[in-house]
């Protein structure tokens, strides 16, 4: 599957953003989704992740409570809702997707990347 990652810009701290991450193909819905981060110098970090029917949904203890994963197969889209967000929060967004039948957060489970978009929250 082939992604395409949208929707990241600049925003004042406390503001919001909607991610968007668009799938190519027929089976979008055979796959588990999830949202990771890099930061400068930082190691790219697991955000959350949705299901392949979206029912179950997790996420990283730093996002949990602001922000919100969703998909809509009928559109080949899984977005990431982004609410209370912090300058600490300013990376390249990534999606990506796995073929993994249960709940995993591990970088080397997600076989598809999107090419990331940069969010940047000024203080």
């Amino acid at each position: 599957v082939q992604l395409q990652a949208s929707g990241g810009g600049l925003v004042q701290a406390g503001g919001s953003l909607r991610l968007s991450c668009a799938a190519s193909g027929r089976t979008f819905s055979s796959y588990a989704m999830g949202w990771f981060r890099q930061a400068p110098g930082k190691e790219r970090e697991f955000l959350a992740g949705i299901s392949r029917s979206g029912i179950t949904t997790w996420y990283a203890s730093s996002v949990k409570g602001r922000f919100t994963i969703s998909r809509d197969n009928a559109k080949n889209t899984v977005y990431l809702q982004m609410n209370s967000l912090k300058p600490e929060d300013t990376a390249v967004y990534y999606c990506a997707a796995s073929t993994k039948a249960i709940a995993t957060i591990a970088l080397a489970d997600f076989g598809s990347w999107g090419q990331g978009t940069q969010v940047t929250v000024s203080s």
